[in-house]
């Protein structure tokens, strides 16, 4: 049987690929001219597990680096996630 804590590790994993990649896509698009992903969306990424992948995808893809509702929000939402797993995990 799986246990709780695998199938946590497991979402957060699968959240935090999903939100780098969204970061991607959305620099790309930008970079093409096109219709983005709303901030928004991003955001809500970070806030559902995401955090960690969406600071990631702000530095790799040097996106959203300059909106101070990205570069506060996001780190002290991973602080926050790492907080609360550290207690769930121990």
């Amino acid at each position: 049987m799986i246990s709780m804590e695998t199938i946590l590790l497991h979402t957060i994993i699968i959240a935090n690929i999903l939100s780098f990649v969204t970061f991607g896509v959305d620099k790309l698009l930008a970079k093409l001219g096109r219709w983005r992903v709303p901030e928004s969306v991003l955001l809500w990424m970070a806030l559902l597990l995401g955090s960690a992948g969406a600071l990631a995808g702000m530095v790799v893809f040097r996106h959203k680096t300059k909106k101070s509702k990205f570069t506060i929000s996001v780190p002290m939402l991973l602080l926050f996630h790492l907080a609360v797993l550290g207690a769930v995990m121990f």
